[in-house]
């Protein structure tokens, strides 16, 4: 059968957060260490009745060792189901610096997300999740790295990540926002200040706030 590149990379996590060897895991398994190895590595890939015993000795579903789903039960996640952190109050833990930081850009990204709703350049849409998508990756991945977690739980080799190639894929979801946003033949919603002050009370002050701290920093670098 063949099996999707986070297939190895599961497979491996599932073992070490159980905390076993490969020597055991394969033994208890029913295959040789070697056999484990390679599928571990991605050298070799396995047949369905490997993926059957693998979910059964993992607890786990198929989709999710495949890298399908991030529900080890195989469950689908629906929009419904997402915590809505702009709804969360005191849940965020730390300095007031980090709070603010919180909701400031909470607070854009929701307005940002309605204006290309209104838009409905589903194209612009995707890019611009892409575009922060990556974005976060990148500092979620940072701070992973720092905390001595284990990279493996990546996809994105290291080396590949180290050649910032993440920076290049944020180039291109921008380029490719802008180009959606530029052949969309509808009316655009108003984005003056009043007009967004009016229609975002509470969350345009937010908006002008991150344009202001971009613009400050951005001076910086052609001084």
């Amino acid at each position: 059968m063949s099996i999707n590149a986070n297939f190895s990379r599961v497979l491996s996590l599932l073992r070490q957060e159980k905390g076993i060897s490969q020597r055991k895991a394969a033994a208890e398994l029913g295959i040789s260490q070697a056999l484990l190895s390679h599928y571990e590595n991605g050298i070799r890939e396995p047949g369905l009745n490997f993926v059957a015993k693998a979910c059964d000795y993992y607890h786990v579903s198929a989709d999710y060792l495949l890298g399908r789903t991030l529900s080890r039960d195989g469950a689908m996640i629906e929009m419904d189901e997402l915590v809505d952190a702009s709804e969360e109050k005191e849940s965020l833990k730390g300095g007031v610096k980090a709070k603010l930081q919180k909701k400031l850009l909470v607070n854009t990204t929701s307005v940002l997300f309605d204006l290309l709703g209104q838009v409905g350049s589903r194209e612009a849409v995707e890019e611009a999740g892409a575009y922060l998508s990556s974005a976060l990756y990148q500092l979620f991945r940072q701070l992973y790295r720092c905390a001595g977690g284990n990279e493996s739980y990546f996809s994105t080799a290291v080396r590949t990540f180290d050649m910032d190639v993440l920076s290049a894929d944020m180039t291109l979801s921008r380029i490719r926002y802008a180009k959606a946003l530029e052949a969309y033949q509808g009316e655009y919603p108003a984005v003056d200040a009043q007009s967004m002050a009016n229609s975002y009370q509470g969350m345009a002050q937010a908006v002008a706030q991150v344009f202001h701290n971009t613009d400050e920093r951005v001076k910086t670098l052609d001084e």
